[in-house]
């Protein structure tokens, strides 16, 4: 019977370690900052333009994002900054949607809003315009490290393939769609 006894209060005590454990590593968790108050501040580094031949321009860039102060709703800036504020200065906005779901919106304040999704540690932008397909993203490596992501091409596709069978596999229909320029940024937050 002591044997037996000694093993329940042994369990008990684990259990009571493992839940104080999971509560305190919980509270730890809600008290860390999120996005995107933990991506606030400048990050500013070089974009770098590329396309089938290579590197075709560099340019620097800086995002500026800001909780705005007057904003009851938690939006921020969300400032895109190539060359100087004077060359190129895109000062976009970060609106919540449903940020339990990661789901936001880039206001860019000119009749232009497209829904951004936050999932993981990337904050994912993906839209059509004029004939163009584009994939943004951006994605936080470190405290003082983000990096900024560009890919795009046409929206027709190069290829379809597949709409077949093979044997008894159903194969569906697969079309595959041109890379044109692909951008890329290393920013460090200032």
């Amino acid at each position: 019977m002591r044997p037996l006894f000694a093993i329940l209060i042994l369990l008990f005590s684990f259990i009571q370690h493992a839940f104080g454990q999971a509560e305190e590593s919980k509270l730890a968790t809600s008290q860390l900052p999120t996005f995107p108050e933990s991506w606030s501040g400048n990050w500013t580094g070089t974009l770098d333009i590329f396309n089938g031949k290579g590197k075709v321009q560099s340019v620097e860039m800086t995002v500026e994002i800001y909780k705005i102060d007057t904003s009851r709703e938690g939006r921020y800036t969300f400032g895109l900054i190539y060359g100087s504020k004077e060359q190129d200065w895109r000062p976009y906005e970060l609106v919540p949607v449903s940020p339990e779901k990661g789901v936001w919106k880039v206001d860019e304040k000119n009749s232009i809003a497209m829904e951004s999704y936050f999932f993981g540690p990337k904050l994912l932008c993906w839209f059509t315009v004029q004939g163009s397909r584009i994939l943004c993203t951006y994605e936080k490596t470190s405290e003082d490290t983000m990096i900024f992501e560009v890919i795009s091409g046409t929206e027709t596709a190069v290829s379809t393939t597949g709409n077949t069978k093979v044997g008894e596999e159903e194969i569906p229909e697969v079309k595959t769609f041109p890379c044109s320029v692909f951008q890329r940024a290393v920013l460090k937050k200032k």
